[in-house]
């Protein structure tokens, strides 16, 4: 395109030069090498052979410089079309392989070589070789030290961009590890707790905590023991898998984080794992949302001649800490606190109170404020025995109605 576009001093047709039937050559060559990628993984020869072609054009083309315009051999040797050679080079490390910008360096390098030694050994009669500047700069006499120093910039660039090539290499292969790495630490951790672990700058060390406001669920089925006892291993791992993946589903898509699976149980803590303004409204809508989602799996479970699975939630908000425990050679993310214990407590009293989900009012309030919009028919009770708390609590009663 430059060259169609650039004014000619010849009368001869632009594509009848030895430039222009080089571009036409070229031009042919890249629009099969483009098919050509597109249709099949290109071998190593081709991509080779490719480099090859790319600096025979250009050579060719500054080689073909002195007939154009009926000069001596060396009139070439100062057409800045020269630096092209270095975006060929550059072109190469677009593959992210050292190897083909080392092959194009090393292929420049040579080829400018045996443009400088046609020069100097082509016309044995006609030796333009000086060692004056300024000859060299107003003439076409050949400067060797300066023809050399081209070389050598072509062989210190190739080398310096086979090195970048190979540490970006290594950087990007372990970009990738790293990424399947943490893809697969999302299916053992939430993506909240996966996201810190992968991104952290530092290396995590047991006893690293922060305090936070958040919100504690506790979603638990009853009678598990018993079930346990009398299922047959395989059903009792596929009916826990059932059950964890519609709990889990509803609680992540309402910002919840799986703290932990313990046995039948799921601990999950909203506002903990990331802080969050809304942390007690997101846990009240997700009770909502659970509700629904077990009354659903309940009716399949009867449609198919299975009993429904009974199961009791609670949620418990306040001041707890998060972070890492453990030792060096395991870790584990939890929360710890008063909420996390009154949580588990409150769940286990709704066998007493024969109720599906309970909070505590001050939980229920604080949702409220933060734009919780409960659904109504919901149970107030004021001054509650809790098994295992030492004074009477104010509860709500979050069932449906």
């Amino acid at each position: 395109m430059l060259y169609s576009l650039s004014p000619k001093t010849s009368t001869v047709a632009p594509w009848m030069t030895p430039v222009g039937l080089a571009l036409m050559t070229y031009f042919v060559f890249s629009v099969f090498r483009v098919w050509l990628s597109y249709r099949v993984r290109l071998p190593g020869w081709f991509l080779s052979l490719s480099v090859g072609a790319d600096l025979a054009l250009l050579m060719t083309v500054i080689w073909s410089f002195h007939i154009q315009y009926d000069q001596p051999a060396s009139f070439y040797l100062k057409a800045p079309t020269f630096s092209y050679v270095f975006i060929f080079i550059a072109l190469r490390a677009l593959r992210f392989e050292a190897r083909y910008v080392a092959l194009a360096g090393l292929v420049s390098a040579g080829g400018w070589m045996l443009l400088v030694a046609y020069v100097v050994w082509g016309d044995a009669q006609d030796n333009m070789i000086t060692r004056d500047y300024v000859a060299y700069m107003t003439s076409n006499t050949v400067l060797l030290g300066a023809e050399f120093d081209k070389i050598i910039t072509i062989l210190v660039v190739t080398a310096i961009l086979s090195v970048a090539q190979i540490r970006a290499r290594r950087l990007l292969e372990r970009s990738v590890i790293e990424a399947a790495a943490a893809q697969g630490l999302s299916r053992f951790f939430s993506p909240e707790i996966a996201a810190k672990i992968t991104h952290s700058d530092q290396r995590i060390r047991p006893g690293q905590g922060e305090a936070r406001e958040a919100a504690i669920l506790n979603v638990d089925i009853r009678g598990f023991t018993g079930m346990a006892n009398e299922m047959d291993p395989t059903d009792l791992i596929r009916l826990l898998s059932e059950y964890e993946s519609r709990m889990v589903t509803v609680i992540q898509a309402h910002g919840g984080n799986i703290d932990k699976f313990l046995g039948d149980g799921i601990l999950a803590t909203f506002g903990a794992a990331l802080p969050s303004e809304t942390y007690a409204a997101d846990a009240m809508r997700t009770i909502d949302a659970l509700h629904g989602t077990i009354a659903a799996w309940a009716a399949e479970r009867v449609a198919a001649g299975l009993a429904p699975v009974p199961i009791g939630m609670a949620v418990v908000t306040g001041r707890i800490i998060f972070g890492a425990v453990g030792d060096e050679t395991r870790l584990e993310y939890t929360v710890i606190g008063d909420p996390v214990n009154l949580c588990a407590k409150l769940e286990k009293h709704n066998r007493t109170a024969r109720t599906h989900a309970l909070t505590t009012r001050p939980s229920f309030d604080l949702a409220l404020q933060q734009g919780y919009s409960a659904p109504g028919g919901q149970i107030h009770r004021d001054g509650v025995t809790i098994d295992g708390v030492a004074q009477p609590l104010d509860i709500v009663v979050l069932d449906p109605v």
